[in-house]
């Protein structure tokens, strides 16, 4: 029943439309829900860009690599090392002691495996995100259904630098809470933000969790109302505080907003921000852009040529509309990750099937300071390929990591694409 249960909420969170838990409890710790402020109009959409499966400029193919075996494997987050190799995190079915585990995979700079290490227990674990901390080691953020409280808690895995576990710690209460994002803070300690079921004040609310640097509990909050939130980014800002991304719902029949807020470094909310059309629009990944601002991607159903495009939105550093912009064609695109590029322009990694090969491909967007495309590449074969998470490296390329049906050993395997 398990099984079921957590593949159907791994199809849900893929696709995005993610239907919002009933959840009760009192909030442990310091965690209480924050006053909703009264968002300001989302950013005047614009026209949407129509680009080639293959357009001229966009970087060739370096190396790529599958990682995998007869089951289910994904890749959901990439980082580049200090060595120049890789670490990537996701789940796999077919190593460890569970259904699934979470997973952990070392690569040298041209993706051939060091090592690689599962973590978990009899039920399923997973990781959505992972950093290569100050000591040389690693830090997971993911969530369990072996240890923990209740139907799925926040999980800290720390391992030292052979993937090796030095600490792990879970968070949560009686009903899921679920942890996707993950970053080393610049205190040693770590920052954690998901959804929570157990607390709050509706059906499901962004968690923002704080940690010391052995992953011990040194605040936590809550940010919410009646309905369904799900954070799915958190990113520390320059004045210490955070900045959380996510979805928040906005009707009874499912609709739902990007929800964009800004903590101090406390945890206490500043400011939200909600950005929506008529339809269904989220949030899936921020970052402080150098202007001081703050740059989201994910996807909209609002602003889209037909079904779902890539949406990326600028804001200024009171989370005010700067510019957004739709990509996307006559089907279906999600964009999952987004970062700022050495040339102040914006890299996005994502899903398309409206263009490429198979059913979805790997989507990468690359635009200037303004939003504008300047080239896009699609990556895969006849089958579903998905990306999840893409860095420039230090060579000026681009790693990106997520799972393929195309290639590899099983049902789906973890993927590794360098590109230059």
């Amino acid at each position: 029943m398990r099984k079921v249960l957590f593949m159907l909420l791994v199809s849900i969170l893929i696709i995005g439309i993610t239907a919002a838990g009933c959840g009760n409890g009192e909030s442990p710790g310091t965690a209480t829900p924050t006053q909703t402020q009264t968002p300001l109009p989302s950013p005047t959409p614009v026209a949407t860009l129509t680009p080639t499966a293959t357009p001229d400029g966009s970087p060739g193919v370096e190396w790529e690599n599958t990682f995998g075996g007869s089951g289910d494997e994904r890749g959901m987050s990439v980082k580049q090392t200090s060595d120049g190799g890789y670490i990537i995190a996701g789940w796999t079915q077919s190593y460890g002691a569970g259904e699934y585990d979470c997973w952990l995979i070392k690569t040298d700079g041209a993706g051939e495996e060091q090592w690689s290490n599962t973590f978990g227990g009899p039920d399923n674990d997973v990781a959505w995100a992972v950093q290569q901390t100050s000591d040389g080691g690693y830090i997971v953020g993911g969530w369990t259904w072996s240890y923990g409280a209740g139907e799925g808690d926040f999980w800290l895995v720390k391992t030292d630098e052979n993937g090796e576990e030095e600490w792990s710690n879970t968070f949560g209460g009686v009903a899921s809470d679920e942890a996707h994002s993950v970053q080393q803070t610049s205190d040693g300690g770590y920052i954690l933000a998901g959804v929570t079921r157990s607390y709050g004040s509706g059906g499901g609310d962004f968690w923002l969790v704080k940690t010391d640097e052995n992953g011990e509990e040194e605040w936590n909050n809550t940010f919410g109302g009646f309905g369904g939130e799900i954070a799915f980014s958190v990113r520390q800002t320059s004045d210490g505080g955070y900045v959380l991304v996510g979805w928040m719902e906005s009707d009874d029949e499912g609709m739902g907003d990007s929800l964009l807020v800004k903590a101090d470094e406390m945890g206490d909310q500043e400011w939200s921000m909600a950005f929506s059309g008529a339809a269904f629009d989220v949030g899936r990944s921020v970052q402080q852009t150098s202007d001081g601002g703050y740059i989201f991607a994910g996807h909209t159903e609002s602003y889209s040529a037909r079904e779902y495009d890539y949406w990326l939105v600028k804001v200024d550093e009171l989370g005010n509309g700067e510019w957004n912009k739709a990509f996307g064609g006559t089907d279906y695109e999600e964009a999952y990750f987004v970062q700022q590029t050495s040339d102040d322009g914006y890299i996005i990694a994502g899903k398309t099937k409206s263009f490429g090969e198979g059913g979805y491909d790997f989507w990468l967007v690359k635009t200037d300071e303004e939003g504008n495309k300047e080239w896009s590449k699609t990556l895969g074969d006849f089958r579903e390929d998905v990306a999840n998470s893409v860095q420039q490296t230090s060579d000026g390329g681009y790693i990106v990591v997520g799972w393929t049906e195309s290639q590899g050993a099983g049902k789906k395997d973890c993927w590794v694409v360098k590109l230059k």
